[in-house]
């Protein structure tokens, strides 16, 4: 590789395995520190557009697959692969303008979610951002993308109008429901099997909900599946304004005496009003007052705003944890989901694990589906999100992990492509999307990546992940 020739004309930086800083340009700005021992043969980090169109060029010359990193936040860590090119987005980290007027904006990938609340709140505008505060643009959209308020929202990429990217073939094109549609459609949930390098999304806004309010309850670990029982029952006649999660979590300070004898575990609700009014917010999470069973304690609804709502959520997932994670979608109760794993939830190895179960609330559950990648659509959503933070304790946590995501198997309709482990089981990919979907995906890929420049679903992982590959994947056209 004539890689003095690639840097000679590049205005971000090229780093390979020679190079003191590569440990840290590889590693560095993870996420998860359970980190693999998968190694590219170069990272270059892209300082704009031009710099995406050269190095998908110099990997087509050389006969180098692409890889690309977003955050780093994806807890596999697909964008790491065997040899190959590193595209590394971390410097498109702008929002590009907002237009409040139009209810428009442009942002560059590598864009939190918190910043971009921060950026649209004070103009009374709001995008259905992913609950973690760190998590960036990229990933997110492109995986659909969980959002704040779902059951009106919707995921994050419904409100895309607009894509910029490079394509395969080192070209710049815009995509969009009018334009490259079929571009469009795969972004729109494909995740890290997309073919393309996203640069600019273009958002449409909404109205920031001019009451947010959160309603929290507290029960004993014994009561979580009547518990679920319950909300899977109400949850068609609770609004869809509210956004409805179950936990099993460890118990805070004020609870752990009551919940001592069940090695302080236990059942947490939460309800996330996003409303007109303060009194329309209280009237809509009113019914979550009447549980069948008797709270440990209850924090009545209460005002909040993303800000409040990002520390809240971003406690539960701390910074530098190692970490696994297998998100099912379901159609069953939360019940039935509790039964499932309740034997298992004292022996998990870590307190820092949650397990959550996100009820989608309203009459018209599950939804259609979407005219995009993005299968999700499920009466249920959620699974163990188990961390720990020694390396000496990662069997223990992950034979647990997966003795939960087994026990939930039987339940599932699928995965949610950004938050399951399509390294270790690959089938996850598949089960993220309707076999439809999943054939279209196919099918679009042969056709903007016929030499296969970027690396899918499987390339680049361990060997089972490309066994796999062989048997799943339909052969080029």
């Amino acid at each position: 590789m004539d890689i003095h020739a690639l840097r000679t004309t590049w205005r971000g930086a090229v780093v390979t395995a020679d190079d003191p800083d590569f440990p840290e340009t590889l590693h560095g700005r993870l996420w998860n520190r359970l980190i693999p021992d998968r190694v590219p043969d170069l990272v270059v980090r892209a300082a704009d557009e031009d710099d995406v169109v050269a190095a998908l060029r110099f990997a087509r010359a050389h006969g180098l697959k692409v890889a690309v990193r977003g955050g780093g936040h994806n807890w596999c860590q697909p964008s790491l692969r065997r040899g190959g090119v590193l595209v590394d987005l971390r410097d498109f980290d702008r929002i590009v303008s907002v237009d409040a007027a139009s209810r428009r904006a442009v942002i560059q990938p590598i864009v939190s979610n918190r910043d971009i609340q921060r950026a649209l709140n004070p103009l009374g505008l709001a995008y259905p951002t992913g609950h973690c505060p760190q998590v960036k643009a990229s990933g997110y959209l492109l995986g659909g993308g969980l959002a704040w308020n779902p059951t009106v929202w919707g995921c994050g990429a419904e409100s895309v109008e607009a894509i910029e990217l490079v394509t395969a073939a080192g070209e710049r094109i815009t995509a969009s429901a009018t334009e490259n549609p079929d571009v469009f459609w795969a972004a729109r949930g494909a995740g890290s099997g997309f073919f393309g390098i996203v640069t600019r999304y273009h958002l449409r806004l909404h109205a920031l909900p001019a009451a947010i309010h959160g309603w929290t309850g507290y029960y004993r670990l014994d009561d979580a599946p009547a518990i679920g029982d319950w909300l899977g029952q109400a949850a068609a006649r609770i609004a869809p304004s509210v956004e409805l999660s179950q936990f099993l979590v460890q118990a805070p300070p004020d609870l752990r005496e009551a919940a001592a004898d069940r090695d302080g575990w236990l059942c947490m609700v939460t309800g996330t009003a996003f409303e007109d009014t303060p009194e329309a917010a209280r009237a809509v999470l009113a019914p979550l007052a009447q549980a069948p069973v008797a709270p440990l304690m209850t924090l009545a609804a209460a005002p909040t705003d993303f800000e409040g709502l990002f520390d809240a959520s971003g406690a539960l997932w701390p910074e530098g944890a190692r970490s696994r994670v297998e998100a099912t979608t379901s159609d069953h109760g939360p019940g039935d989901l509790m039964r499932a794993i309740l034997p298992l939830v004292r022996s998990a190895p870590s307190p820092t694990t949650v397990i959550l179960f996100t009820i989608f609330c309203g009459p018209g559950v599950p939804a259609p589906q979407k005219d995009m990648a993005c299968s999700i659509s499920s009466r249920v959503y959620g699974g163990p999100w188990t961390t720990w933070w020694d390396a000496e304790d990662d069997r223990a946590n992950a034979d647990w992990h997966r003795a939960v995501t087994a026990a939930l198997r039987p339940y599932q309709t699928g995965t949610y492509i950004g938050e399951s482990d399509t390294v270790e089981r690959p089938a996850n990919a598949m089960d993220a999307f309707t076999p439809e979907k999943w054939q279209r995906l196919c099918t679009l890929r042969d056709r903007y990546d016929p030499d296969r420049v970027f690396f899918d679903y499987f390339d680049g992982l361990e060997a089972a992940g490309r066994r796999h590959r062989q048997a799943v994947m339909p052969p080029s056209t």
